[in-house]
């Protein structure tokens, strides 16, 4: 089945269609920068623009960093305080004329990699930690998901650990690869600690650079890069709208 899959991050939505069996992309991946007043409307109206770059009229996965339950937002850590409470679901699917299935970003990045990539047949506790505007987190127990968890939240010396760790406070703050590898090390110690997951993904379009910076990572854990780096986004949200129903 071919479904159109957008990932909404804080810099940049992109999308692209997905056959859903196999979780290739059918199309070259379109993406437009996410507006700087990132309003429920304004994002709404980027999402159309995608759709229409691929003449589509089906069903529609997108993503969304921050909590999402039955279509309703209910945190913006990244974009417009606006969204929270937003029916962000309903409003794509007025922008678009398409049914839309809404879902938090890192989960659908996990379903992913857990059914087409590195998680693929893994049992225990799975961990996807997704690094870009801020870190987005997914947790498969036995393969199964607990959705929303957004562990990028978590406070590490007074401050939430994306504001320390993600891709982004590397591009700002001019880190070299040795600097930003001691401050992720110390939220994948934190975040160790509390789940003692079998296995982490380490994604976002950071993980495509992984060569640069795994020799200097340490976990407990076994540590492995996305298969699907930035796309795994895309693919996962194509997935949901496939099922027809976002992850529960």
């Amino acid at each position: 089945m071919e479904v159109l899959g957008i990932d909404i991050g804080g810099s940049g939505i992109k999308g692209a269609t997905v056959d859903t069996t196999t979780g290739d992309l059918t199309a070259k991946r379109h993406k437009i920068a996410t507006p700087v007043e990132s309003s429920p409307e304004n994002v709404a109206s980027v999402v159309r623009q995608i759709a229409d770059h691929f003449a589509w009229t089906g069903p529609i996965g997108c993503t969304f960093p921050a909590v999402v339950q039955q279509g309703v937002v209910y945190t913006a850590a990244n974009v417009d305080p606006r969204w929270i409470g937003a029916r962000g679901q309903d409003l794509m699917q007025e922008a678009t004329g398409s049914p839309v299935i809404l879902l938090n970003d890192a989960d659908a990045a996990g379903i992913a990699e857990m059914t087409f990539g590195v998680g693929q047949g893994r049992s225990g506790t799975v961990l996807m930690l997704t690094f870009g505007t801020g870190i987005g987190s997914s947790i498969f127990i036995d393969g199964h998901l607990f959705p929303n968890t957004e562990l990028g939240h978590l406070l590490i010396r007074g401050k939430d650990a994306e504001h320390r760790a993600s891709s982004r406070v590397r591009d700002e703050k001019n880190l070299s690869w040795k600097r930003w590898a001691r401050h992720v090390n110390e939220y994948l110690a934190y975040v160790e600690s509390l789940l003692w997951p079998d296995l982490i993904i380490f994604g976002g379009g950071i993980s495509r650079d992984h060569k640069e910076f795994f020799h200097l990572l340490k976990t407990r854990a076994e540590l492995k890069p996305a298969e699907f780096f930035n796309e795994a986004g895309i693919v996962g949200a194509a997935m949901a709208a496939a099922a027809g129903r976002a992850p529960e």
